[in-house]
């Protein structure tokens, strides 16, 4: 028998160890999926409990087929959607005008930008656009399953994913051109 199907089994039987067990095993790697679907480093603790409360009570659900990580992740995607509906901020609009964006040079941009000042850019986007960015570009979803999922029009959904990547690019050449002039300045 396997360690998580163990994990699982004894967490089922409400055993305090196990369930300590799991949830470090991945409580790290699902908390970076609940930093891009939140606003900031709270929020996605918040989204973090909540999913691991729903893991532990619907564990019993889980029949060992295909990745259990996968299952969970599931899981915390939909506590971050489910939060995102309660708030009713699903309709906030931001104004840009997409034709003053430059390409960005790509090139080297993960070794210029951190990680961590990537994921605080995509914290940034309004909650909509943040939503379609996650789960098209993470989630691998099609347009129409997240007009489905967050109750939108499949225009909507390609409008978001655009105006997000727009202002992403907007915020990646603004800290690049940042950079640069802090390295000239020193």
């Amino acid at each position: 028998m396997t360690e998580t199907k163990q994990l699982i089994q004894g967490c089922i039987k409400q055993n305090r160890h196990h369930q300590n067990r799991l949830y470090q095993l991945f409580a790290p790697g699902m908390f970076a999926v609940c930093l891009r679907y939140s606003k900031n480093k709270e929020e996605a603790e918040e989204i973090l409990q909540e999913g691991f409360m729903k893991v532990f009570t619907h564990l019993h659900q889980f029949n060992f087929e295909g990745s259990f990580e996968g299952w969970i992740r599931k899981i915390i995607v939909n506590c971050a959607l489910q939060k995102y509906r309660n708030n009713a901020r699903l309709h906030a609009v931001v104004d840009i005008e997409t034709n003053q964006y430059k390409i960005a040079e790509t090139e080297n941009i993960m070794a210029q930008i951190g990680t961590k000042e990537l994921v605080n850019m995509v914290q940034q986007l309004p909650p909509g656009y943040r939503l379609v960015f996650n789960l098209y570009v993470f989630e691998g979803m099609k347009h129409r399953e997240i007009a489905e999922h967050l109750g939108i029009s499949e225009g909507t959904s390609k409008s978001n994913l655009y105006d997000a990547r727009a202002l992403l690019q907007k915020s990646v050449t603004h800290s690049l051109q940042v950079a640069k002039k802090n390295i000239n300045y020193l």
